[in-house]
């Protein structure tokens, strides 16, 4: 999931195009939040309408427990629409851990329209759903956690994302058995077996 863009002006630019531009990786939202705040203080919402970085939250699986992260489609980069003044360019480039604009000769090169299209689109397809990572793979020796086969260990031979259930054979009673468990059932640390 991703915060939608800024709200644009009501009295939009002609003149305003989407650039992307080159910051430090992991320094994203910190200079989002210096820029949105510039903004502001200059009164500037009407050059600059939208930082926008765009990103989905994950739900990792690690050792049986949910771990929320945010993930950026594109490290390093962040997209803002605005009318590219002198001043606008000069603000931009000073900001505390911006890189440079991305274009031929470190000239600002606009997005084409299709590219913006589809880099919002896939923000939209996203807003609403949560991704999973699942750290599993068929045949990864695993050992249950949680539930009555808990202690048992097994591999897995089938992963079901949708449902986020694993299908594992297990040995009960010297039998190769499968089993069907959630992803926050199973741990792939075989540490304490």
């Amino acid at each position: 999931m991703t915060e939608p863009p800024n709200q644009p002006s009501p009295e939009p630019s002609l003149n305003r195009k989407w650039y992307a531009v080159q910051v430090f990786t992991g320094q994203e939202q910190k200079i989002k939040g210096y820029l949105d705040a510039e903004i502001e203080h200059l009164g500037i919402r009407d050059q600059i309408a939208s930082v926008l970085i765009p990103s989905e939250e994950v739900v990792e699986m690690r050792d049986g427990k949910k771990k929320s992260k945010r993930r950026v489609f594109f490290p390093g980069y962040m997209l803002l629409e605005a009318d590219l003044t002198k001043e606008i360019k000069h603000l931009i480039l000073n900001t505390p851990s911006v890189i440079n604009f991305v274009g031929a000769n470190n000239e600002p090169t606009p997005l084409t329209q299709v590219e913006i299209n589809r880099i919002l689109g896939r923000v939209d397809k996203i807003r609403d759903k949560e991704t999973v990572e699942v750290p599993f793979r068929v045949d990864d020796a695993i050992k249950v956690i949680d539930g009555p086969f808990k202690d048992f260990t097994g591999f897995i031979k089938d992963i079901n994302h949708e449902k986020r259930k694993l299908k594992v054979m297990v040995s009960i009673f010297g039998r190769s058995t499968p089993v069907e468990l959630d992803f926050l059932q199973v741990s792939t640390d075989l540490s304490n077996t």
